[in-house]
């Protein structure tokens, strides 16, 4: 093979030069992208709503008669006792029509009694009953004969049929002081004669619905009775999401202003929805989630308002990745690693998904960089540049 000369190797040199050099002029300069970290942590799965709080047993106490309302002595925030006068109703003069209907009411308040003095009776049996099986699975679980979770569901029952049978005692002095107060209507023998309003139970006036001396319609609320620290939670959540909520989910209180986070348990979930006017003007329809206390806040009130966190699923020590990174295929979920400056398509599997991050089950490792929101431009292949 004949040597080049001097002159063909000064060309083939230039030439290699001037294609290294456009190459490099010409070549895509890398695409710059926002990186994240595949990490190990805790995972929750969580829905977030507002809410407020509120007395758990609230008294209202209506006037029992159309009359003149004495100016009331109280103030929001006093303490009452059970039995005690909160203020005095002076009636008018009936006249025949007026003295049958209070004799109906008179009777219906009656009915009503009896009635709740049944709730009691019914009621009280329950919670001896719960107690006696309380007491039976506890010696059962001291000999092993039964389960922790067993005498557990026992006494919580037990504790839940007392909180009954308190609440039948409270609603029959109710209805018995509702009864006298209408019975007293008829009972007068002359016009004039005060009906004294009384409370139901010992509490807290929480708001006064009337203070000044005025005429009012019989019905007319006048005062809210209750226990400020008897408090619950109420979360209204659509209904769709209301569905994935169980009794005994997490519930965490945030933004009340009290600077720490409350702890809390879903008791219940009303059967029933409503319907409410969104910000956008879009009606929907929305449940209320009624979550307790797992430890009493002397400073909620009632009708503070608060944010809630309800934890629906919760996993610890699982490799997270954010869920900004993940991109759907028709082969099913992929994400963009980088490696050796380049973006790699890698598919993944995921398991649980937050707001935020995703659990990994398979495809990636602790500690590998993704790209967090890739663009329609990025490719598999792909140069790319990010700040660390």
């Amino acid at each position: 093979m004949t040597a080049l000369s001097k002159t063909q190797r000064i060309a083939a040199f230039s030439l290699a030069g001037a294609a290294l050099i456009l190459f490099v002029v010409f070549r895509p300069s890398p695409l710059h992208v926002d990186s994240g970290t595949v990490t190990k942590g805790t995972l929750q799965v969580v829905l977030d709503a507002e809410g407020y709080s509120r007395v758990r047993d609230r008294f209202v106490i209506g006037a029992p008669v159309s009359g003149r309302l004495a100016r009331v002595a109280f103030r929001e925030g006093d303490s009452v006792a059970k039995g005690d006068t909160v203020s005095e109703l002076l009636p008018a003069e009936l006249d025949a029509r007026e003295f049958r209907q209070a004799s109906a009411r008179a009777a219906a308040a009656r009915a009503a009694y009896d009635e709740a003095l049944a709730r009691e009776r019914q009621a009280t049996i329950g919670f001896e009953q719960a107690g006696r099986r309380s007491v039976r699975y506890g010696n059962l679980y001291s000999e092993g004969a039964v389960s922790k979770e067993s005498f557990e569901l026992a006494r919580n029952e037990a504790d839940m049929r007392l909180k009954e049978a308190e609440a039948a005692r409270s609603a029959a002095s109710s209805a018995r002081f509702s009864f006298e107060a209408q019975q007293a209507v008829i009972d007068r023998q002359t016009a004039g004669t005060p009906v004294r309003i009384v409370s139901p139970v010992s509490g807290t006036v929480l708001r006064l619905h009337e203070q000044s001396e005025r005429v009012v319609p019989a019905g007319a609320p006048l005062f809210d009775i209750g226990d400020p620290s008897a408090i619950e939670i109420v979360i209204d959540l659509l209904s769709t999401d209301a569905v994935r909520v169980k009794p005994a989910d997490r519930v965490l209180i945030e933004e009340w202003g009290g600077g720490k986070v409350l702890e809390a348990s879903v008791k219940r979930i009303e059967p029933s929805g409503f319907a409410k006017i969104s910000a956008l003007g879009i009606e929907e329809k929305r449940v209320n989630i009624i979550a307790s206390l797992s430890r009493k806040e002397s400073r909620l009130g009632d009708n503070f308002r608060i944010q809630a966190k309800i934890v629906l699923d919760e996993k610890s020590r699982v490799l997270l990745v954010p869920v900004s990174s993940l991109f759907r295929t028709t082969a099913g979920w992929k994400v963009f690693i980088i490696e050796n400056g380049k973006a790699a398509a890698r598919p993944v599997r995921i398991g649980l998904r937050s707001a935020f991050y995703a659990e990994v089950l398979d495809g990636l490792d602790e500690g590998d960089r993704v790209v967090v929101h890739p663009t329609n431009e990025l490719r598999d292949g792909m140069r790319v540049a990010f700040e660390n």
